[in-house]
């Protein structure tokens, strides 16, 4: 998995870990520690690599050490994602393709190498990658466009690769979060929490662990028949 040495990406982690799953996590931190107490808490066998996923050559040397490794690769949760709160009149070329990069580029690089992996094995797989409700709606009051503009991209290209890899028995699906609270949000202004709490159902943003359930369902056999799809999880905010 991306991106999980904290937030969404850890707590998925630990979940399918608890589910017996072993775990790589790479992330652009180190995660060794991380990693380390996976393995010690639920038993598995857990690894961690540095790697910069908007760089292709990097995803694919990691990709091919961690199959070397485990001795197998069969799921991939593609969750490694950042987050800017700057108007769009205001952005600069550089600040847009950093977004960009890291959310669309990025998903698209991790799942290509996990893809061909699995092509050039001859075995079956499941992705599972990490989009936001902000592909759906449009958040206030913060002003997130190029943020918006790369989930809604991950939603498009979750359906895209499920259909061009279902002959190849690889399955492609996304969740949405609404907003959860995480290191991500950490700096987020007061104001705007309060403005969130208010306007969703459940009146509270969600926890990362709440997710988990989501992301292990859509990579178990429990949903073979399911490719494609984008769950959104967001505490009914994007249905009022």
């Amino acid at each position: 998995m991306t991106g999980g040495n904290q937030g969404i990406g850890k707590s998925v982690a630990r979940t399918l870990a608890e589910a017996g799953s072993d775990i790589v996590i790479i992330d652009l931190a180190e995660s060794t520690q991380t990693a380390a107490q996976i393995a010690e808490d639920f038993g598995v066998r857990a690894a961690a690599y540095v790697c910069d996923v908007t760089q292709p050559e990097q995803v694919a040397e990691v990709m091919n050490a961690a199959a070397q490794k485990m001795g197998t690769l069969d799921h991939l949760f593609n969750n490694a994602g950042i987050v800017l709160h700057k108007p769009a009149l205001e952005l600069s070329p550089q600040e847009w393709l950093k977004v960009i990069n890291v959310n669309l580029n990025g998903v698209f690089f991790v799942a290509q190498a996990f893809a061909r992996y699995l092509v050039a094995t001859g075995k079956p797989g499941n992705i599972v990658n990490t989009a936001s409700m902000s592909g759906t709606i449009v958040n206030i009051p913060q002003a997130q466009a190029s943020y918006n503009a790369s989930k809604a991209a991950v939603v498009h290209l979750t359906k895209s690769l499920g259909v061009e890899w279902a002959q190849h028995g690889i399955r492609v699906n996304s969740i949405s979060p609404g907003y959860i609270a995480t290191e991500l949000i950490g700096d987020v202004r007061e104001d705007w929490k309060r403005q969130w709490i208010e306007a969703i159902p459940f009146q509270r943003m969600g926890t990362p662990e709440e997710l988990g359930g989501a992301v292990l369902y859509l990579l178990s056999d429990a949903a073979t028949y399911t490719s494609g799809c984008d769950l959104i999880i967001d505490g009914l905010f994007t249905t009022v």
